[in-house]
């Protein structure tokens, strides 16, 4: 389902502002330091989920002040919807990823359907370890992937938008995370 801009600006009008830009700015701090500890000397290879992963690996590498290699992988089980459905692999990666430490960046966990897939993907490749890393955590007990390595942030079972997360292909670019009202 498509929307207007128009549309997409009355959503952001009367949606309540979860998190603001510095909230969510501090979550990407912590989330750095925490993935340092973690993966500083293994040399990972940080794999972007296009499209919603991309402005939380941004924000992170330029926080990430040890080496490491990107790329990207590109699965989606939503293509502008606001439910999911069948996995649609767009992109795997373009290196090659056997016995690499991997890091799996993504906006949000909410089913866990599409992480849990791209993380059984990376284990059949034989990475020496994969680990995942979200911006955002929905709270709610239908998850597929019960948890993800690094959390940002954690948000109720509303839908959410904002920091690379849309609504219908919008809002991606909000400097915060807002829940539309219901």
């Amino acid at each position: 389902m498509t929307i207007t801009a128009k549309e997409a600006a009355a959503v952001l009008a009367a949606a309540q502002c979860c998190y603001n830009k510095a909230e969510v700015e501090h979550a990407i701090d912590r989330m750095a330091k925490e993935i340092t500890r973690q993966l500083g000397g293994l040399d990972p290879l940080l794999l972007c989920v296009m499209n919603g992963g991309l402005i939380i690996t941004g924000g992170l590498l330029l926080r990430l002040d040890f080496t490491l290699d990107y790329d990207y992988i590109h699965a989606s089980r939503y293509a502008g919807k606001t439910r999911g459905s069948e996995l649609n692999w767009v992109s795997k990666p373009h290196k090659p990823i056997a016995g690499r430490h991997v890091l799996i960046v993504d906006d949000i966990l909410d089913e866990g359907i599409t992480l849990q897939e791209l993380v059984k993907y990376c284990e059949k490749e034989n990475v020496a370890s994969v680990r995942t890393a979200v911006l955002v955590n929905k709270l709610h007990d239908r998850k597929s992937l019960s948890h993800a390595d690094f959390i940002g942030l954690t948000v109720e079972d509303r839908y959410v938008f904002g920091y690379g997360m849309d609504y219908k292909g919008y809002l991606r670019n909000v400097p915060g995370i807002y829940a539309v009202d219901e």
